[in-house]
């Protein structure tokens, strides 16, 4: 649903762990599109400053919004604070959480937080969206799953990160089934994007081309992805892969470990050459 300001037309949109990495790129390009932008942030309080401050001197409408979203007190809360003047349209679920664990030693509150962050999350803003006032037939609102390419190329690393992920990849076709006609659900998986964790600027630079495509996913590809499903009325109940091909080069492990063993075995051997 639209709202009117003057004799325009405007949509609403929140992007939840909005300030930095893909989800700023997922906010500037909504942004970008016309969109009225919610910024959420929990920790990255500066970057989302930064971040909204630098497209409001452009000229769009965005705003950070603070929120604890790991309990539903706090996801109510923060759809309290943006659907406060207008209804919202859309929601793109971008927040994770992302631990090294493995299926043999993960520590059970840990697998909960990203439980809680990567799924239950995600699936509680589509529902507080879906349950907005004033939904008809003729409503646009969607939810937009961040998913992982790693649910359809599967390695037993990041267990609990990967579990919760797969969880939310099946919940898109089900909550469209369950939350039609009047609200749909999509999701977008990317491919790597940005350095994490103990990864090095070499690791992400080999890592980043293990792909179709043998080139580096542009996060604001994906973030564009993000504005065509909530822009295109006829797409729920799917997943759209952006990652330059990389679910189709299947790695027994994750790709990060991958490229360091080759690091390993380029280096031992050039320190056994004579």
């Amino acid at each position: 649903m639209t709202h009117s300001i003057g004799s325009r037309q405007v949509r609403q949109v929140l992007v939840t762990g909005g300030g930095r990495r893909l989800g700023a790129a997922i906010c500037e390009a909504f942004a970008r599109a016309g969109w009225k932008v919610w910024c959420h942030y929990r920790a990255s309080k500066a970057q989302a400053l930064t971040l909204c401050e630098s497209l409001r001197a452009q000229g769009w409408d965005v705003q950070a919004v603070e929120a604890d979203i790991t309990q539903e007190a706090g996801r109510q809360a923060l759809m309290a604070q943006v659907t406060a003047n207008a209804p919202l349209d859309c929601v793109v679920n971008n927040a994770s959480a992302f631990e090294p664990d493995t299926g043999l030693d993960f520590d059970v509150d840990a697998a909960q937080r990203q439980l809680g962050v990567n799924l239950i999350a995600p699936l509680s803003f589509a529902r507080l969206l879906a349950q907005q006032p004033g939904a008809t037939e003729e409503s646009n609102r969607s939810a937009i799953h961040i998913l992982d390419q790693k649910v359809y190329n599967l390695n037993p690393d990041y267990f609990s990160y990967t579990v919760s992920k797969l969880a939310l990849e099946r919940a898109v076709a089900l909550q469209a089934q369950a939350l039609g006609p009047g609200m749909r659900v999509c999701g977008v998986a990317p491919g790597i994007l940005f350095e994490s964790g103990p990864q090095t600027g070499d690791n992400f630079l080999r890592a980043s081309r293990a792909n179709l495509l043998r080139r580096p996913i542009d996060p604001v590809d994906v973030a564009r992805s993000c504005v065509f499903l909530a822009e295109t009325r006829s797409i729920t109940g799917t997943t759209l892969c952006v990652d330059n091909g990389q679910h189709l080069v299947p790695l027994p492990r994750d790709i990060m470990f991958v490229v360091d063993e080759l690091l390993k075995a380029g280096n031992s051997a050039s320190s056994s050459s004579p």
